[in-house]
């Protein structure tokens, strides 16, 4: 059925007329700071203290607007007779937003849990080469990362929490039997009393 002429016309009047007879609501910005869901992309922070320069967010990255510089120090042996080791040590971490797109690869991919959304929105510049925030900006926004939401009552225990939580009921366990054979030889009086002879009844 073909659509009536000036259907289009009326349909967009009524939505006209609706709203008109709405009271308009204005939003007191900066004064009253908006009330932003809790997934909110702002900026991404840096937690520096889980970075090992592994380089995998700046290779992910589609448009290539994170920049990190290192170096290697070499690390002495933690024993008598071992090797030295390298390690790298993080020189320069920054991110251009006037190039990101917010879509999170870096984040996701990090394996060690360096990289965190910020609900900080308010970082314009009146140059856009100065969208490029180092390191000790990026440390600053990462406490402003809100808490991770509770975990749903009905969930799975996450795999991680569940292997610590074995692993320390094994060392318990394995305490306690170590213990009650330091006892059992201090003590070698306490001993099972013999059984019973097989004629008495």
């Amino acid at each position: 059925m073909p659509p009536i002429p000036g259907s289009g016309l009326a349909k967009g009047l009524a939505v006209t007329l609706r709203t008109m007879t709405k009271r308009s609501h204005t939003a007191q910005y900066p004064e009253v700071q908006p009330e932003l869901p809790p997934r909110s992309r702002g900026v991404i922070g840096l937690f520096e203290e889980n970075c090992t320069v592994c380089m995998l967010c700046a290779r992910e990255c589609p448009d290539w607007c994170i920049y990190i510089d290192s170096h290697k120090e070499t690390v002495p042996a933690a024993a008598p007779g071992g090797r030295e080791r390298s390690r790298n040590v993080l020189d320069r971490f920054a991110i251009d937003f006037s190039l990101c797109m917010y879509c999170g690869i870096c984040i996701e991919v990090c394996p060690f849990d360096a990289l965190f959304w910020s609900p900080e929105f308010e970082y314009a510049e009146t140059d856009i080469h100065e969208l490029t925030h180092e390191r000790d900006k990026l440390r600053e926004w990462m406490w402003t990362v809100p808490a991770p939401p509770a975990l749903d009552p009905a969930a799975e225990e996450p795999k991680e929490i569940a292997a610590a939580r074995k692993a320390v009921e094994k060392a318990e366990t394995a305490a306690a039997a170590a213990a009650a054979a330091a006892a059992a030889e201090a003590n070698p009086d306490t001993t099972a009393p013999d059984p019973a002879p097989e004629g008495d009844a």
